[in-house]
């Protein structure tokens, strides 16, 4: 009886392939050198599936992840090729949506003094999570336009806010503050403004925070956030947001990483496939130059690898990250001179020589 978990991966468009390449040979060293026991399954999605016959993201392929699959290797989508980015927006909402991955956790971590861009700060005073809301609020695609394209045109859009959906984010974010020793959980939100929809987020976040009263709770309006995270970003240990808001704060977040060439998440529920992608965009202005950071996947793998329960292999890479920063084993813009294909290598070949 085998115990390998099945990895699926869908590459994704510009460089979402370049950087997840380097993530199979990864993946490939964690096998031979740690004894990661994962078969990978490839999938062709992608804008060039999608031109070539229409193809975004089939059933069957549902299906086998669903049915087969512990976990999605992401790579970056999006090509301007295809109007709207329609493929994009079937294969990502799909796995999200579709597997009901309401927890985005996206790390906020500096691994480097060099890389932090605030003056009087190092690297030590960036290091929070933000759990953010993945399945509701404005990305629901509930709303419209009346009179499109005259004077008196109207378009909407809802902000869908549910208490289970609410709280079981909430939840999230002070487990994950027990589980690793974080002293403080925010809620971060616009409730002087959005009266209805984040009251709720406020008053549910402080109702659970009561049954947690080893954890400070504390609550900042988004727009405050923002400006005390760049002001003092040591302040904050666990953050929880709604849909939008995470997407807008995990990339300002990332400007003190950085830049999102460091940043990684991880989309997942308590039970069933957890889907993994670096936060990149598909970059087609520089794909195939060798130029794209691949070091958040690298991350990303890492956190895939805690989710499918191995413990060791996170911390391990992180590591190996840091020296590589540390050496200028990375591309441009975190430093170094290196290429993409370089960087994995340089990862790749930590990994042989510390096991």
């Amino acid at each position: 009886m085998t115990n390998t978990k099945k990895i699926a991966v869908i590459p994704g468009d510009g460089i979402g392939k370049e950087v997840v390449a380097e993530g199979l040979k990864v993946l490939g060293a964690l096998r031979e050198h740690r004894g990661l026991d994962v078969e990978v399954v490839e999938f062709d999605l992608g804008a060039d599936r999608f031109l070539a016959d229409g193809t975004t993201f089939p059933e069957e392929v549902r299906n086998t992840i669903r049915d087969e699959c512990a976990a999605v290797l992401l790579g970056a989508m999006g090509d301007p090729r295809v109007p709207r980015n329609e493929h994009a927006k079937e294969i990502i909402f799909g796995l999200r949506f579709g597997f009901d991955l309401y927890c985005n956790i996206r790390p906020v971590v500096c691994l480097h003094d060099r890389l932090m861009p605030l003056k009087g700060r190092t690297a030590q005073d960036c290091n929070f999570v933000v759990f953010r809301e993945n399945t509701e609020g404005i990305y629901v695609g509930m709303g419209g336009q009346f009179k499109r394209g005259t004077p008196d045109e109207v378009a909407i859009n809802e902000d869908l806010n549910t208490r289970k959906g609410v709280e079981r984010i909430v939840r999230a974010a002070f487990e994950y503050a027990v589980a690793h020793g974080r002293r403080r959980v925010h809620v971060v939100d616009k409730s002087n403004a959005m009266q209805a929809a984040h009251e709720l987020w406020r008053r549910c976040f402080f109702e659970v925070a009561a049954e947690y009263p080893g954890i400070e709770s504390a609550h900042q309006y988004v727009d405050a956030f923002c400006f005390n995270m760049i002001r003092d970003p040591s302040q904050f240990d666990v953050v929880v947001t709604s849909n939008l808001f995470g997407d807008i704060v995990t990339d300002l977040g990332a400007s003190l990483q950085g830049g999102l060439g460091m940043a990684a998440s991880a989309n997942v529920r308590p039970d069933g496939v957890g889907m993994f992608e670096p936060v990149h965009g598909s970059a087609p202005d520089i794909a195939g130059q060798g130029k794209a950071n691949p070091l958040a996947t690298v991350l990303t793998i890492g956190m895939m690898a805690t989710h499918l329960g191995v413990a060791g292999i996170e911390d391990e890479l992180t590591g190996i990250i840091r020296d590589a920063v540390e050496a200028g084993e990375c591309t441009a813009d975190v430093g170094g001179s290196r290429s993409t294909s370089e960087v994995g290598d340089f990862v790749v070949s930590r990994i042989r020589s510390r096991g």
